[in-house]
C-alpha cells in the first residue's frame, strides 16, 4: 500500500512538473515583443538623451531577463548594454553574454568583423577574432538551407528585369505571395535567424518582397495580420511592417498610419501617426530623427 502511494505521489509530481514546464514554455512562447520594442526605446532615451548610462544599464539588465534580446538596428540594445557595462566596470556576463551577442550580430558579420572596437571589446575578454569566426560558422550551419535556397530564388524573381515590365512583376510577386504564405503556414517566418542576410554573394533582403505585398489588395490584408504577428513574436522588425502598411496607404490615396515609407510628406496628423507607431514598438517621429542623426553622425566619424 505505501508502495502505491509512493508511485501515485510520484506520477502527481511528473504531472505537475510536466505542467509547469509547459507553462513555462508558453509564456515564453507567447511574449509580446511590442512591450520589448517599447521599453529599448524608453532605456534608450536614458542612455542617449538622459545621458545616465548607469541607470540604463541597469534597465536592461532587468528586461534582458525577461526577454530574449534581439539587438535592433540603430539601438543595438544588446551590444550597447554590454559596451556600457564593461566601460562602467559592472558586470553583463562576461564571456557568456559575449557569445550571446555573437548570433545576433552574425547575419552582419562582414560588415562587423571590419569594427576594431567590436574586436578589441572581445580581446578584452580573451575571445579573439578566430574563435568569433568560428561561432557564426556554427551559426551558419544551423541555418535553413531550404528555405534559402527559396528565397534565393524569391529574391531573384522579385528583382527580375530590374522590375521594368508590368506583367513579369505580376507573375513574379503572386509566385512569391505563395512562397511566403506556405513558408508562414508550414515552416515559420523567415526570419534572418533561419536564412540570414547574405547567401554567398547573394543579397537576400526579405523586407524588399514583403513591402512589395502591400501592391495587391487580394493579398494584403494576410500579410498585414500575418506579419504582425511575426512583430509581436520579435522575428520581424516593426519598422519593415509599417513600411508596408504606408505603402499601401499610399496606393490608396490615404495618410501615412505609421510615417516610414517616403518620408514625412504624406503625414496630416502627426500626434495619431505617434500613436500608431507605439502601438507596433516604433519610436515617436522626433525620436527616430534623434537616432537617424546620430547614426549618420558615427557613420561620418569612421
Amino acid at each position: 500500500m505505501e508502495s502505491l502511494h509512493t508511485k501515485q505521489n510520484q506520477s502527481i509530481g511528473y504531472l505537475l512538473g510536466s505542467l509547469l514546464i509547459c507553462f513555462f514554455l508558453y509564456c515564453c512562447k507567447s511574449k509580446d515583443y511590442i512591450t520589448y520594442y517599447q521599453k529599448v526605446y524608453e532605456i534608450d532615451s536614458i542612455y542617449r538623451i538622459a545621458k545616465q548610462p548607469e541607470k540604463a544599464t541597469d534597465l536592461y539588465r532587468k528586461l534582458f531577463r525577461k526577454y530574449r534580446p534581439l539587438n535592433q538596428e540603430r539601438t543595438e540594445e544588446y551590444e550597447t548594454y554590454i559596451r556600457t557595462s564593461d566601460k562602467l566596470g559592472k558586470n553583463f556576463g562576461g564571456k557568456r553574454s559575449l557569445y550571446r551577442l555573437i548570433p545576433l550580430i552574425a547575419p552582419y558579420w562582414r560588415y562587423k568583423k571590419a569594427d576594431p572596437k567590436f574586436i578589441s571589446l572581445y580581446k578584452k575578454y580573451e575571445i579573439d577574432s578566430l574563435s568569433i569566426e568560428q561561432k557564426v560558422a556554427e551559426w551558419e550551419k544551423k541555418l535553413d538551407k531550404k528555405m534559402i535556397d527559396s528565397f534565393v530564388v524569391a529574391i531573384g524573381r522579385d528583382q527580375f528585369n530590374g522590375r521594368s515590365n508590368s506583367s513579369e512583376i505580376f507573375e513574379n510577386d503572386l509566385k512569391n505571395a505563395e512562397l511566403l504564405k506556405w513558408t508562414f503556414e508550414n515552416r515559420g517566418f523567415p526570419s534572418k535567424q533561419k536564412i540570414g542576410l547574405y547567401h554567398k554573394d547573394i543579397f537576400m533582403p526579405l523586407d524588399v518582397i514583403i513591402l512589395h505585398m502591400a501592391d495587391y489588395d487580394k493579398h494584403y490584408p494576410y500579410f498585414k495580420a500575418k506579419i504582425l504577428e511575426y512583430v509581436k513574436s520579435g522575428e520581424y522588425p516593426p519598422r519593415d511592417y509599417a513600411a508596408m502598411v504606408d505603402r499601401n496607404n499610399l496606393h490608396h490615396k490615404i495618410p501615412y498610419t505609421y510615417g516610414v515609407y517616403q518620408g514625412y510628406q504624406n503625414i496630416t496628423d502627426s500626434a495619431k501617426v505617434n500613436r500608431n507607431r507605439k502601438s507596433i514598438g516604433l519610436p515617436s517621429l522626433k525620436y527616430r530623427n534623434k537616432l537617424a542623426k546620430d547614426l549618420s553622425d558615427s557613420l561620418k566619424t569612421k
